[in-house]
């Protein structure tokens, strides 16, 4: 498989709760790393990410069942996509496809970024609306080639 553009951390992820934001650090740099290793890394990897992403979005759909917020339904059903998709590519890589699994990286990377700018984004404001009564406000730095 040819070289895979990498998947590096930037602040424009931020959401300004910062339990989110510390889950979604852990997710880019467990794809980041998966992104980048050899294929005898690659399995470890995969393995990290699964327990991640399971916890990753369990514990969202607890603050969203806490929080009775409207789009928990769609959020929880993107999630359960991606975690059926995870498994399944598990089952392939594991049968020693890495290029699969590279391409599951791949994708994860592509699909993150929307996901969190529309709907983690809006379940951040809502928790933090319902809790301290107004949205968070997030400083970014300015990202490099912006």
């Amino acid at each position: 498989m040819s070289a895979l553009k990498p998947f590096p951390w930037t602040d424009q992820y931020l959401l300004g709760y910062p339990p989110m934001d510390n889950t979604h650090r852990e997710f880019v740099d467990i794809v980041n790393a998966m992104l980048a290793a050899p294929d005898a890394q690659f399995c470890t990897l995969l393995e990290q990410f699964t327990r991640h992403a399971e916890k990753h979005f369990e514990e969202e759909r607890e603050w969203m069942a806490s929080t009775d917020f409207p789009a928990k339904d769609c959020h929880v059903d993107e999630h359960n996509a991606v975690m059926k998709s995870v498994r399944e590519v598990a089952e392939v890589v594991g049968r020693g496809d890495i290029d699969e699994g590279r391409r599951l990286a791949s994708e994860l990377a592509r699909w993150f970024p929307g996901h969190a700018d529309y709907m983690d984004a809006s379940l951040a404001q809502w928790m933090a609306k319902r809790r301290m009564g107004g949205v968070p406000v997030v400083l970014r730095r300015k990202a490099s080639g912006a």
